[in-house]
């Protein structure tokens, strides 16, 4: 058994994941309560500004797990262990799930401020080859459960997919692009303060849950695993 195995058992007898799941929801539900209820509307965009306070934690969110397929895929590469395949799988499907909202509410914002859903601007057309890389990534692990050589195929992929990150990062300085870039490091953002604070409790929140999310899905796929060798063994005997 694994470290990460050894933790995952204890926090689920501690009964820790109870805690974890009610506290995520909670926080996101006040998260969405701040938003909507109690942040100032923005004087340009007017309401539909505020689905910035969602748009960019999810997108935080994603780039984060793809960070983390790329390193739990080295890792497995490194060591063949199916426990950092998992891992890797489990942030893979997280990560795609925060990818799809980044898309669906990037149009929804889009509509108002540019009068169109989706214009192939170079964040947005590199943020959906992402999105389309690690779905590959997931049916290609899919298609490869009991394989050790597709295994190794798709951490391959969720090596070479996260290449796409830095340049859907970096595509608003290195090409001309319509998408505003609040973490640009540029001063003074727009935002007032009320809005910077939501803007953190917002980040803070999402990606509480999303860690959430990701420890239950791991924890899952572990057992999924664990279980397998067990039948192999039974069989075996």
């Amino acid at each position: 058994m694994s470290m990460l195995d050894k933790m995952l058992e204890r926090y689920y007898a501690s009964r820790l994941n109870t805690l974890a799941v009610t506290a995520a929801c909670l926080g996101v539900l006040g998260g969405l309560i701040r938003i909507f209820w109690f942040t100032p509307i923005d004087s340009y965009q007017g309401v539909v500004q505020k689905i910035f306070y969602i748009h960019l934690p999810c997108a935080i969110g994603a780039f984060t797990a793809f960070f983390g397929v790329f390193v739990a895929s080295i890792a497995f590469l490194a060591v063949r262990k199916d426990v950092f395949d998992d891992l890797a799988s489990s942030l893979a499907e997280v990560g795609v799930a925060c990818c799809s909202l980044v898309l669906i509410t990037g149009p929804i914002w889009a509509k108002p401020a540019w009068g169109a859903y989706w214009t192939w601007d170079n964040r947005l057309t590199t943020t959906l080859i992402l999105w389309v890389l690690y779905v590959g990534y997931l049916l290609l692990r899919h298609l490869s459960l009991e394989s050790e050589q597709g295994k190794r195929a798709a951490a391959v992929l969720g090596i070479i997919a996260f290449l796409d990150v830095p340049i859907v990062r970096m595509s608003v300085k290195w090409w001309r692009s319509i998408h505003p870039s609040v973490l640009s490091g540029q001063k003074g953002t727009g935002l007032d303060r009320p809005m910077v604070e939501t803007l953190w409790i917002s980040l803070l929140t999402f990606l509480f849950f999303f860690a959430v999310l990701l420890v239950e899905r791991f924890a899952l796929a572990r057992a999924k695993t664990l279980l397998k060798k067990v039948r192999m063994q039974m069989e075996v005997c």
